[in-house]
């Protein structure tokens, strides 16, 4: 009904319940809708008449009110689906062109990430050929300055020997010079000493003819006195002469008395030559020995000869012991550790001592003036043997002599009851290696008679030996050593317990005097001593000073402490600030610097 109703709609905008509701209508209808289906290609007027008729029994029909409101109805909806498909269209159309912008988006970024992908790879490509360019440019870079090395070593070479060349040049003329010279000097002091001679010559012939005179005129004078006192002599000796010839008693008597007088002399010089020759070599400290606690002559010694004052004996025992009780470690500080070692060899021997087991030897070494001398009295204090003393300086000089004084050493030590500590100083001076060519016969000899002594483990000597370069003793001797203690520089806390103790002993009230002259005990001249008055010295300067003398060792420090009474000395109130301490600090800080680097110069220009 709708195709004739409405001549120019389009088929293709009907929707479903269109088609639904012309199912309600009328056959007649139905099949004049299907007639005019089929023959919609042109025009029908059948179907023109059959809806002229439909309408009008449509309009004769009670229900065409109905039909009409429903055919409207259908016209509405219809309407309302065709602008519902449109909007569905216009959406779909949307749809699609969002997704065909998203589509050309999709493209335009997979378009990108090629493009940047090509990029990345034509960037890696130009990166790696930059790369392989550099490295080529390295290469030759390399080769070019070695080769401009290897020329700079050949004009160096060339350089060198051309130098070398000029240099032997000019050592010859040198040397050439240096002989013409030399031959002119020669003939120049021969031809001098000649022109001397002959004056002397004359001079002398001068001389001789005046003193020939004068001594003509002695002569004569003193051979008229003479022959004055020979006539009064004989003149006696005539009278007495006669006198023993005419007397036979008086004679025998005379000639007997002087001949036993003679005799008496000669015998009572040459008994005490040799008794006291032996005497020395049996009781007597040897000469090498320069520091000992064993007295030289038991009954009342003395400690040398050529002039030195005589002792008593047990004054000297006593003034030994004490001295040696009051040294003790009192003027060395130690490391902990070293002191707890020195204790226990202390013991050690001791106890040695004590089961008459054999000592062992003993090895100090370290940088000077750390306490090694101080370090050996104090373990023969406390292990009760006697003390000895020699330096090895002393044994070149004596050339053959140094063996036999080496024996009477080892000679003398067993004479001590107690047992003998035997401290060598400057060790190395005599017992370096002997392939040294700088080492005479004699030392060598002296090296091989000690080691001879101490071939054996002694119950006698316990041997110390102390060495600021260890390294140069010969292995026969290291051999022989059972303990070896490095005495080291002492660190910050030791260098402040040093300061402390050296002010105490140069800075308190008596400053380390007892108010007697420097001059000895032979004039005793008796003056009060200046007292020291310390004003600001506090804790802290002294530690500031501790950290500032790194490097000293405890000789030096003591030294630092002598200069800086010196200094206070020097003032006319005698008193000490920490000005003046820092004033010291820094000058003694300094001088220790340039003295380190005088000592590596030497050692340097030693060693070219």
């Amino acid at each position: 009904m709708s195709s004739w109703f409405y001549p120019f709609s389009s088929s293709r905008y009907q929707p479903e319940n269109v088609s639904k509701s012309e199912n309600q209508l009328p056959p007649a209808s139905q099949s004049s809708n299907e007639d005019s289906s089929d023959r919609s290609s042109g025009f029908d007027p059948e179907s023109l008449e059959r809806g002229a008729k439909a309408l009008r029994e449509i309009n004769s029909s009670p229900n065409a009110k109905q039909v009409f409101e429903v055919m409207r109805k259908q016209e509405q909806t219809r309407l309302a689906e065709v602008e519902a498909e449109k909007v569905k269209m216009v959406a779909i159309q949307l749809q699609l062109d969002i997704e065909r912008q998203q589509n050309m988006a999709e493209e335009q970024r997979q378009l990108y990430q090629q493009q940047s992908q090509v990029k990345a790879q034509v960037m890696r490509q130009e990166d790696e050929l930059a790369r392989k360019r550099l490295q080529q440019d390295h290469e030759t870079q390399r080769r070019n300055n070695a080769e401009l090395v290897k020329m700079q070593e050949e004009s160096s070479f060339r350089q060198e020997q051309a130098r070398r060349a000029t240099e032997e040049q000019i050592q010859t003329q040198q040397r050439q010079t240096e002989k013409e010279r030399a031959q002119i000097e020669q003939e120049t002091i021969r031809v001098k000493a000649m022109a001397e001679a002959v004056a002397r010559a004359h001079e002398a012939n001068l001389t001789e003819d005046h003193n020939r005179r004068m001594l003509t005129e002695r002569m004569n004078g003193e051979r008229e006195k003479w022959l004055a006192a020979i006539n009064t002599t004989f003149g006696h000796i005539e009278g007495g002469l006669r006198e023993l010839l005419t007397d036979r008693n008086k004679l025998f008597m005379t000639v007997g008395g002087v001949t036993a007088l003679a005799a008496g002399v000669y015998m009572t010089r040459e008994g005490a030559r040799v008794s006291w020759g032996y005497i020395n070599r049996i009781l007597g400290q040897p000469s090498l020995i320069r520091e000992s606690s064993m007295t030289r002559f038991p009954w009342s010694g003395a400690t040398s000869s050529g002039g030195r004052n005589l002792f008593n004996y047990r004054a000297a025992a006593r003034e030994s012991n004490a001295s040696a009780v009051k040294s003790g470690l009192e003027n060395v500080v130690l490391h902990p550790s070293l002191q707890r070692r020195i204790g226990q060899l202390a013991r050690a021997t001791a106890n040695t001592k004590s089961h008459q087991a054999p000592f062992r030897n003993m090895l100090f070494y370290g940088p000077p003036g750390t306490g090694k001398t101080l370090v050996a009295k104090e373990i023969s204090r406390k292990s009760g043997l006697d003390y000895a003393m020699m330096t090895g300086g002393d044994i070149a000089p004596l050339g053959a002599q140094a063996v036999t004084k080496i024996h009477e050493i080892f000679d003398w030590a067993k004479k001590s009851k107690k047992g003998l500590l035997l401290f060598i100083d400057e060790a190395d001076a005599f017992l370096c290696e002997r392939n040294s060519i700088y080492m005479s016969e004699a030392q060598r000899s002296a090296l091989n008679a000690l080691l001879f002594r101490t071939g054996d483990q002694s119950r006698d000597i316990a041997l110390v030996l102390a060495t600021n370069r260890p390294g140069d003793l010969d292995s026969a001797v290291t051999d022989r050593i059972d303990e070896v203690l490095e005495f080291p520089l002492p660190g910050e806390e030791e260098r402040y317990k040093l300061l402390q103790l050296y002010s105490k002993k140069y800075l308190s009230d008596d400053n380390g005097s007892n108010g007697e002259s420097k001059w000895g005990p032979v004039f005793r001249i008796r003056r009060k001593p200046q007292k020291i008055t310390v004003k600001d010295l506090s804790e802290a300067a002294v530690h500031e000073a501790a950290k500032m003398t790194e490097g000293f060792s405890g000789r030096e420090i003591a030294k630092l402490m002598a200069g800086v009474q010196a200094s206070v000395y020097g003032r006319p109130d005698c008193a000490l600030d920490s000005e003046l301490f820092r004033e010291i600090v820094d000058y003694k800080v300094s001088e220790h610097h340039q003295r380190m680097m005088l000592a590596a110069e030497g050692a340097l220009r030693a060693f070219a």
